[in-house]
């Protein structure tokens, strides 16, 4: 007969995996009006801020949520890629992602983090 410590050890590993499975890969999409001075990012799930470093930047900027899960930074220069991102996610702390949207980026492209959520 299986102890109870083996019985718990079991079911834990069993809602690790349960949980784990339930998890959702953060995407970003590059929006329709994205451009070499304009970029928007679409994500797949609800986050709380986000910022973008250009290639050769050290500064994060900024991007404005002008609807739902839709960020954007315009610039009055071409923006230099490719772009880390870094996003906080409500209730989960801060995330950074380097070099996610690449140099020559287009509309309606989808990246993937590498991060579940």
């Amino acid at each position: 007969m299986a102890s109870l410590s083996s019985i718990l050890l079991a079911s834990a590993v069993a809602a690790l995996l349960v949980v784990s499975s339930c998890a959702t890969e953060l995407t970003f999409k590059v929006g329709e009006g994205s451009s070499s001075s304009s970029l928007d990012l679409i994500t797949n799930v609800a986050i709380s801020e986000v910022e973008v470093k250009e290639k050769g930047s050290k500064d994060w900027t900024g991007l404005k949520e002008s609807s739902a899960n839709t960020w954007t930074l315009k610039s009055e220069v071409p923006l230099k890629g490719p772009f880390s991102v870094r996003f906080l996610v409500k209730n989960g702390g801060y995330h950074v992602v380097d070099d996610v949207i690449p140099a020559s980026f287009k509309a309606g492209s989808v990246y993937k983090s590498g991060i579940q959520l």
